[in-house]
């Protein structure tokens, strides 16, 4: 992995923001969602396109509530980052990478949940910030058929 970078984020820095990563990563399959969101800060203008599609969320602003079921969500799981590449600019990095994971999740047995990642971070001070995050579960391969299925909304 190597860095682009115009100043800023060193390859230090960078490998420090992939093991937090790392770390989130897990925390959220296993359900430790409170952990997830204290290693990271989500702004007023972080974006979110969710794996299972649909519009795009702007914000991030949980409740007691709202954390307590999505850590019932997602009951158990294992995840392991596998960066694909990398980019830095200034105070902004971004990961390309998939998260190799499975567990129990909504409900359903233990099954791969494996996605395509790719998130854009700002550096605020010594915190990191996640602004965009983009995410789709295409990790292998479709028939085109398939996929021209699901861009027409039809399954």
């Amino acid at each position: 992995m190597s860095v682009s970078s115009d100043n800023g984020i060193d390859d230090h820095q960078l490998g420090e923001l992939i093991a937090r990563m790392r770390e989130a990563a897990s925390a959220y399959i296993r359900g430790d969602v409170r952990h997830y969101f204290a290693l990271f800060d989500h702004p007023d203008d972080y974006s979110l396109m969710p794996p299972y599609g649909g519009d795009t969320v702007v914000g991030s602003h949980r409740t007691d509530e709202e954390l307590d079921e999505l850590s019932r969500f997602f009951a158990s799981g294992e995840a392991v980052l596998d960066v694909q590449h990398t980019y830095v600019s200034g105070d902004l990095a971004v990961l390309v990478a998939i998260e190799r994971q499975h567990g129990e999740v909504g409900g359903y047995p233990e099954q791969d949940w494996s996605l395509r990642i790719t998130v854009v971070f700002r550096r605020a001070g010594d915190r990191w910030q996640i602004v965009h995050r983009h995410a789709d579960p295409l990790v292998r391969a479709i028939p085109f058929d398939d996929f021209a299925r699901l861009a027409r909304g039809t399954g």
